[in-house]
């Protein structure tokens, strides 16, 4: 092997892993819609758990970027531990396709339809098309697609070109030298460890050996220990991102370890035994990629049978090793593990933004609630409710930023300007129930009392408040353009119910019905009750804008109002339910 074989292989080293760092990452960005989907079946049952980690790992690729994911998603407390487990099992699993992909490039033939399957016959056509389409559309899905492409044939060229590099190895003593080494099941082990560790992909490890298999000298018996290994070294990429992490996070990590070291010492035990006993011809026999990319598999199959039924007791074994209650601190729930992965980072964001939703929605109820009966208790939950969503916009604010910077879909992009509107209007929807509160508390502090009349308009007001509030919750969390239309039209319904308390208060001001003082607080609390309801309509304008990719709040309403019959009917309807 010459110095040039040697700069040949690093340089197609250098190819192949760069080759495997853009097409997981677009693989990423392209698949957002599917990772979203796969999210939610997570959390359905332990067999949906693992088939969304066999899932989510076949769509990008990598089983080290999954399981990092999960320890985000752990992090944030969107997932259990238990839940975590199912989906690293099903990940051991989903990692196998990239092996089967990878040992395309071992077809031979001299048929021209077969040779047409072969990498390094398409792979020029996928570089031609992807450069193509990374230049010139305009449209991000699109873009990405290219540059899957482009990866893939940037990945093949480097595997080609290790391959070619190697192939004097299997002339060269030395080199025959070291894989006798390998004879011993533990150093293969070990050997597959490190290296693996080293590159923080098993994919690529898994690679790596089957450019070695071409040179003939690499048999069964010195590579199913190396494979197994593999599965242990491809932990240290989800170890090291939790090291900064909360105690759940960290236990999912080490649940990964532990499943995997678990896997490898029992099936290499196993395989010693079956090696002394039965010497089996198969061990002796060089490997193929095929062969390779088969052991892969059944090795990760087997495990997963191995450890499904006993996930409970590796969840025991894990917090026993990592004990300590969980932390509930607002500041975990948003992981920067996940921006690599824009999509799942906005959907833990829209999940976090509900939550906020509902801190709001609940706010202003008790505060309404409080009009009947003052409860410490409640005036107190609205206190730290106000509080909790002012922690929320901060966090969830910074964390869209960072997104944002982000190459992003159009659907992506416009959910993140959703985002970032809504959770300024939930924060002062807040707000406004602390204050009507303050003014509560002061009418109380200081024995003022509302008419009869008063408080019978009072709750007419109020009734509409708390159905605009449950309207646009629903629209929010469902983004329900249907629902989001019936918001406006009751938001001028409560403008004009607003303006005829103002009126009425003024009459009975100067029949002597009221006092000026009380006067004073119920200004307040109408203006309290009008500016909600703007924000709802805010929040409806949103979704309606998410639905059309158009981020002009006010020209939508606008075109709502002045052109639309629904909006007229919707209007009627609710000014005959709302009237005084």
């Amino acid at each position: 092997m010459t110095l040039f074989d040697v700069l040949t292989f690093l340089g197609g080293l250098s190819l192949f892993l760069f080759g495997m760092s853009i097409l997981g990452r677009a693989l990423e960005r392209r698949a957002g819609p599917n990772l979203k989907n796969m999210l939610g079946r997570i959390t359905a049952s332990k067999t949906g758990g693992i088939l969304s980690g066999i899932g989510i790992t076949t769509l990008i690729q990598s089983s080290s970027a999954t399981t990092v994911m999960i320890v985000g998603f752990v992090n944030s407390g969107l997932l259990t531990l238990s839940q975590a487990i199912n989906v690293i099992i099903g990940a051991n699993v989903g990692m196998t396709t990239t092996a089967w992909i990878l040992s395309l490039s071992g077809i031979s033939s001299e048929n021209i339809i077969i040779q047409l399957f072969k990498p390094t016959s398409f792979s020029p056509v996928f570089a031609f098309i992807g450069i193509i389409m990374y230049m010139f559309c305009k449209s991000q899905k699109k873009k990405d697609t290219g540059t899957i492409m482009l990866g893939f044939a940037v990945l093949m060229t480097g595997m080609d070109m290790m391959s070619g590099s190697v192939a004097p190895l299997s002339q060269m003593p030395k080199f025959q030298n070291v894989l006798v080494a390998f004879d011993s099941p533990v150093v293969g082990l070990l050997a597959g460890t490190v290296f693996t560790a080293a590159i923080q992909s098993s994919a690529a490890a898994i690679g790596v050996l089957q450019v070695l298999s071409a040179t003939g000298s690499m048999t069964y018996g010195k590579a199913i220990p190396i494979i197994m290994g593999m599965n242990i070294g491809t932990c240290i990429t989800a170890i090291l991102s939790s090291l900064d992490a909360s105690k759940s996070a960290k236990r999912s990590a080490l649940a990964h370890l532990l499943f995997n070291v678990f896997g490898a010492v029992v099936l290499l035990t196993v395989f010693i035994i079956v090696k002394a006993a039965l010497a089996p011809v198969l061990l002796m026999q060089s490997c193929t990629l095929y062969g390779i990319a088969l052991v892969h598999t059944v090795f990760n199959v087997i495990t997963m049978i191995i450890i499904t039924p006993l996930s409970s007791i590796l969840e025991k074994a894990v917090l026993k090793i990592i004990p300590g209650a969980k932390e509930d601190e607002i500041e975990n729930l948003l992981d920067d593990r996940l921006l690599n992965t824009p999509t799942l980072a906005i959907e833990e964001s829209r999940i976090i933004a509900v939550d906020m939703a509902s801190v709001a929605v609940e706010a202003m109820n008790d505060a309404i609630s409080l009009f009947d009966e003052y409860d410490k208790d409640v005036a107190q939950g609205v206190r730290n409710d106000e509080e909790k969503a002012d922690r929320y916009e901060d966090m969830l604010g910074t964390y869209l930023v960072k997104i944002s910077a982000f190459h992003l879909s159009d659907a992506d992009s416009a959910e993140v300007t959703k985002l970032m509107r809504a959770i300024g209007d939930f924060e002062r929807i807040t707000d406004h129930a602390k204050s009507i509160l303050i003014q509560l508390e002061h009418s109380k502090e200081k024995n003022i009392e509302f008419s009869v009349e008063a408080r019978r308009e009072l709750k007419v007001l109020t009734e509409a408040l708390k159905e605009i509030l449950a309207l646009s919750y629903v629209t929010f969390v469902n983004n329900d353009v249907a629902t989001a239309k019936k918001v406006e039209p009751l938001e001028q319904v409560i403008d004009s119910i607003s303006e005829t308390l103002r009126s009425n208060h003024i009459k009975r001001l100067k029949q002597g019905e009221c006092s000026v003082e009380s006067g004073f607080i119920w200004n307040d609390m109408l203006t309290d009750f009008i500016r909600t309801s703007d924000h709802c309509s805010n929040i409806a304008g949103a979704v309606i804008d998410l639905a059309d990719y158009n981020m002009n709040i006010h020209s939508s309403l606008r075109e709502f109002k002045t052109q639309s019959e629904e909006f007229k009917e919707t209007f009627d309807k609710y000014s005959e339910k709302y009237a005084i």
